[in-house]
């Protein structure tokens, strides 16, 4: 039987992969769990990925703390009562470009094209 990477799917390849080679990390309040390789090859850091929990894999869905261990910044696994996470940040919000719900400032040609006329305080550069 031939094997055939995008006919099995590469979300069924990362699980495999998974299974076969990583060691559960730790989890984030949203679901996402975090892995590392069991074994680093001699000479080279340890690999570390996330499989998300659900829908669309983005990465704006990873919490800085989570993003800090995933790229090496720290070694130290980030717990529910993270020195990272501070009281006065926002929860995750979707990135919403390329949607209706996109922020369009006022002026935009989806808003009709429209923008308020300068003021009096605006004076136009004439070459002398």
């Amino acid at each position: 039987m031939r094997f055939d990477i995008y006919e099995w799917g590469l979300r069924t390849f990362l699980r495999y992969k998974t299974w076969r080679r990583g060691e559960r990390v730790g989890q984030d309040a949203s679901g996402n769990v975090y892995y590392q390789d069991r074994k680093a090859a001699p000479g080279q850091r340890q690999r570390r990925w996330v499989v998300f929990n659900g829908g669309e894999s983005e990465a704006s869905r990873v919490p800085a703390e989570w993003h800090g261990w995933l790229h090496h910044q720290t070694n130290q696994v980030p717990s529910d009562d993270s020195p990272w996470r501070r009281p006065w940040q926002k929860e995750h919000s979707p990135n919403l470009t390329g949607t209706i719900a996109a922020y369009r400032p006022p002026g935009a040609i989806e808003r009709g094209g429209h923008r308020a006329k300068a003021t009096g305080d605006y004076e136009p550069w004439v070459p002398s």
